[in-house]
């Protein structure tokens, strides 16, 4: 018997490709290219337009806004609030990504302002950064995770409440709650640790399942589980990281349900 879930994330990858919507980014210099093909490779439209002068008005067409912080610098923060607002006006799924929060003062400022003063659907983060806006003093060194997850959900189910919105978390065991109901995935593989801008790639799949998806929790599930596969199967035949994120683009992009369905590890 197909696990609902999966069944769920089959039915979303599906109509995310029928329907093609435009995923708008404001996201790092260093992933802009890598989460674009994602984009394109699950079915989605990218576009990138980080200047204030345009990113509310570019908000407005899109079905998701992806809110990224790995290259911070305070005005692309206020160019991420007003295309945050534009996106709330018009009920459109926001994904932050709170990059290296609780590593220093200026990101971890940045993302707890994102997350107070917008409405936003779905924190994407890793362990440490998750755990830093929960108040629990995430340890993160850079912008990567020194934390895990492991005895820590309460914290996670009380940040999903607070802000009203899914967290998800991506790690060894991928974590996403909304404070009510929390699911497990671990799909994946240890090639992706090994490859710059693939928890950033997280957040773009999240935030095209979610752009073509009506539940965010099980839109977020739906992204990291077929995100995950395509990881999982491209890693078991790439050499190294070098030959990983060709094998993992052409996975993503040929990815089916039968193979979602065959492959999903989710429990809750």
């Amino acid at each position: 018997m197909t696990n609902p879930l999966a069944e769920y994330a089959a039915e979303n990858l599906r109509g995310l490709r029928d329907s093609c919507p435009m995923v708008h980014h404001i996201t790092n210099s260093v992933v802009t290219n890598l989460t674009a093909n994602i984009t394109l490779c699950l079915g989605a439209a990218p576009v990138m337009a980080p200047a204030i002068e345009e990113s509310a008005e570019m908000a407005g067409f899109a079905g998701a806004l992806v809110l990224n912080i790995g290259t911070l610098d305070p005005p692309m923060v206020l160019s991420m609030l007003e295309a945050g607002k534009a996106a709330n006006q018009r009920g459109i799924p926001v994904v932050l990504d709170p990059v290296g929060a609780g590593a220093t003062a200026l990101r971890t400022d940045s993302a707890r302002m994102l997350a107070d003063r917008l409405d936003i659907s779905v924190v994407r983060a890793n362990a440490g950064e998750a755990l830093t806006l929960a108040g629990e003093s995430g340890k993160v060194r850079g912008v990567d995770s020194h934390d895990s997850v492991q005895g820590r959900l309460e914290a996670l189910e009380s940040l999903a409440l607070e802000l009203e919105c899914v967290v998800a978390v991506t790690g060894r065991e991928d974590v996403v709650t909304d404070g009510r109901r929390s699911i497990r995935c671990s799909n994946g593989h240890s090639l992706m640790g090994r490859v710059t801008g693939t928890g950033c790639g997280a957040t773009t799949a999240v935030a095209c399942f979610c752009a073509a998806g009506e539940d965010m929790l099980l839109s977020s599930l739906a992204g990291l589980l077929c995100y995950g596969i395509a990881g999982q199967l491209a890693g078991a035949e790439a050499a190294g990281p070098g030959s990983f994120v060709p094998a993992f683009l052409d996975r993503l992009a040929s990815l089916d349900g039968a193979t979602v369905r065959r492959e999903a590890r989710i429990s809750q």
